[in-house]
């Protein structure tokens, strides 16, 4: 199954990332895509990252002395745990238990990891998708999150009660940021039930922590009416600036590395479409924020992840979308009686003769499994985005000798 190259995903988008040590034990952040590998062959990414994530026999590497313990939750409503040594299928999974065809970023930032320690390596990774840090992870020093005035008048315009739904997010407030720190203290009360050989003697380091997520937050005018004006976003910096002082606190790790993944959906800013660039970039500019505090400077950084988004795909997928668009007006044309069938036929058909053409279906086949804001499911995206959390991660290490 890894020989079409394939790079399709499945993303879970609100998803800390917690990497730890064993003399070096670590987390890493979770989106899960899944992908195949031959036809990636050829480029630079084949020679260098894929290459090294392959076993020469068609197949994908397990890293040697790396363990992952994964908290997630699959299509059903109950949470599940995965553990096992890390290779690919600890990305987005249908049943928590079972391996996936999938990878997040865990792979790649497992690969390079192993590379920069000499012991073992526990990757506890939580991931689940559509989730907030204003309500879901919102860490508990910033209370319960509060109903704002306009989600209040717009509560009372559906009729709905608005004691209740108060309520409600009060109750949500956190949820998942008490699920992931109890996994986390679970998981390190017994490290040898995923880590085979673990000696209580040696002991273990919180090695550094990831966390990607931004989608869910970014799109809910709800939350932040004025998005994409200058500052409509500092909540999100306040917020994020707790919860890194909370998870060091309810870990008892005051100096963890931190790394921040930059949400990076759509690549480079100037190649969304105007409208979206101001709400995008303000997005980007209130989750790197803490990181500039002066009391997180040397431990804490923003890697920016547009860098790793495929360019190549994107201009296909731009094309796809204005040919399904040309398609869409075509028919609807034809069904009010505006232009014949016949008239339509030849232009339509023209339309099926490029979306199927090699250069477009072929790379979306093999490079594409899900929408824009998941990243267009891309596996190599994915691997980059890895790759660039442990680089960020072992930078803090540098600088803290």
């Amino acid at each position: 199954m890894f020989m079409e190259a394939r790079e399709r995903m499945a993303w879970d988008f609100a998803t800390p990332v917690l990497f730890r040590q064993l003399p070096c034990l670590s987390q890493a952040a979770g989106c899960s895509p899944v992908w195949l590998q031959e036809r990636l062959a050829g480029g630079v990414f084949a020679a260098g990252l894929l290459a090294e994530m392959t076993d020469g026999d068609g197949g994908f590497r397990t890293v040697a002395n790396t363990w992952v313990s994964y908290l997630t939750q699959g299509r059903g409503p109950e949470m599940g745990e995965g553990t096992g040594p890390l290779t690919v299928g600890f990305g987005s999974r249908t049943d928590p238990a079972e391996a996936s065809d999938t990878i997040g970023p865990e792979y790649t930032f497992g690969l390079r990891m192993r590379e920069a320690v000499d012991g073992p390596i526990l990757i506890i990774k939580t991931a689940w998708g559509g989730k907030s840090l204003h309500t879901d992870f919102r860490p508990p020093s910033a209370g319960p999150y509060e109903l704002n005035e306009q989600e209040q008048e717009a509560i009372a315009k559906r009729g709905l009660d608005l004691d209740e739904e108060a309520a409600a997010r009060r109750e949500r407030s956190g949820a998942f940021y008490r699920l992931m720190v109890e996994h986390v203290e679970e998981v390190l009360a017994d490290p040898a039930r995923v880590v085979p050989g673990y000696d209580p003697q040696q002991g273990y380091e919180l090695a550094g922590f990831v966390w990607f997520q931004g989608w869910n937050d970014m799109v809910d005018g709800g939350v932040y009416p004025d998005r994409g004006t200058p500052g409509s976003y500092d909540a999100y910096s306040d917020l994020l600036a707790t919860f890194i002082r909370d998870v060091r606190r309810d870990l008892e790790a005051p100096e963890m590395p931190f790394v921040i993944g930059v949400m990076g959906t759509n690549g480079p800013i100037e190649n969304l479409e105007p409208r979206y660039q101001p709400i995008h970039g303000e997005f980007r500019r209130a989750m790197a924020a803490p990181a500039k505090l002066p009391e997180f400077q040397g431990s804490v950084i923003a890697v920016q992840t547009a860098p790793c988004w495929d360019m190549r795909l994107d201009a296909v997928a731009k094309k796809r979308d204005a040919l399904n668009g040309r398609k869409r007006q075509l028919e609807q044309a034809v069904n009010k009686g505006e232009i014949s069938q016949d008239d339509a036929a030849a232009e339509l058909a023209e339309i099926a003769t490029e979306l199927a053409a090699p250069e477009i279906q072929g790379l979306w086949d093999r490079a594409a499994s899900n929408a824009a804001y998941h990243y267009f499911g891309c596996g190599k995206t994915m691997a980059l985005i890895g790759q660039a959390f442990a680089e960020g991660l072992q930078s803090i290490s540098r600088d803290a000798r």
